[in-house]
């Protein structure tokens, strides 16, 4: 039997993550601290930056926009999956299957380019120094986040758009936590091969460009740091920019694992790929405040301050 989603688009049912079905439960209660861990940390930024005026500078606008768009990335994941694991409700409807897909696939390709954003950032900071207050001006912030989330946005639209068109037959059964393309896509009826191919296509471009334009940022930077006459100096550019490539270590890394998994991993076991990519939209956001937040001198103080002023209030 078979049915088009433009009359009457049944269900789809979210299995979790097959194999793992009796652990879910426990699964459940490290996943829900960890997102509550990113809620609060990337809130936390968001209201730290935007209530001290020292710190609305270009560096943590970038900050900000980042922790922005993880709350996106999680918020629109783990309150689904968190109710599968802990409450076996695993319907999804088709229209919210296909939001949730155009969330997480369009979000993370508008983070690569906040990323590349503040790889630039880190190259004028070290590399043009006298220049970055007149290159990096709030209209040219401005655009280059519009520029990032049309792009990112505008690339997944078409996505989301060809998966809604297609016609599903058979099974309509998700063996994964949340709505991914490839898994959706694998149960439609007729010729998949525009979406495979587009969606391929689309993550090639965005993470290769921005890869490729990432890595040339640091190896001028690299160079300039080395070409520093002080070690203090030294020591403090490798600092600034360690922060940055730890963020972006943990969003491509896992990222480009799952992606080549979901395609081309058929001998590693499905509840391995399943729980690394539930991870993948988890860790990173959990652990960004910590890394770009905590480490970051101006942002760190802030916090404390507020901490401390908490602390000696009178009670009433």
């Amino acid at each position: 039997m078979s049915y088009s989603n433009h009359s009457s688009p049944l269900p789809f049912i979210l299995t979790g993550i097959p194999g793992l079905e009796a652990a879910q439960f426990w699964i459940a209660f490290p996943f829900c601290t960890m997102y509550i861990m990113a809620v609060v940390g990337n809130f936390t930024v968001l209201m730290v930056i935007r209530a001290d005026s020292s710190l609305h500078q270009p560096l943590f606008y970038f900050f900000s926009m980042l922790a922005a768009i993880d709350l996106v990335l999680v918020t629109s994941t783990m309150p689904k999956l968190l109710s599968i694991f802990w409450f076996q409700t695993h319907e999804i409807i088709f229209e919210g299957c296909v939001v949730q897909m155009f969330f997480i696939h369009g979000f993370s390709a508008v983070e690569s380019g906040i990323l590349l954003a503040m790889a630039f950032d880190r190259y004028l900071a070290i590399c043009r120094p006298l220049h970055y207050s007149a290159i990096l001006t709030g209209r040219t912030i401005a655009k280059l986040c519009l520029a990032a989330a049309v792009r990112g946005i505008g690339l997944m639209t078409p996505l989301t758009c060809m998966v809604s068109s297609l016609s599903y037959c058979g099974t309509h059964v998700i063996p994964h936590s949340y709505c991914e393309h490839m898994s959706v896509v694998k149960l439609a009826c007729g010729d998949t091969r525009p979406n495979s191919i587009y969606g391929m296509t689309s993550a090639i471009f965005i993470v290769g460009l921005d890869i490729t334009l990432i890595a040339v940022s640091y190896a001028l930077i690299l160079r300039a740091v080395l070409g520093l006459s002080s070690r203090e100096a030294r020591l403090k550019s490798f600092f600034t920019c360690g922060s940055h490539i730890g963020v972006i270590l943990l969003f491509y890394v896992p990222g480009f694992f799952s992606f080549c998994v979901q395609r081309w991993g058929q001998s590693i076991p499905v509840h391995l790929h399943i729980l690394m990519a539930d991870l993948y939209l988890l860790v990173p956001p959990m652990l960004n405040p910590l890394i770009y937040g905590m480490r970051t001198k101006a942002i760190r103080e802030r916090v404390l301050s507020l901490l401390r002023q908490k602390e000696i209030q009178p009670v009433s």
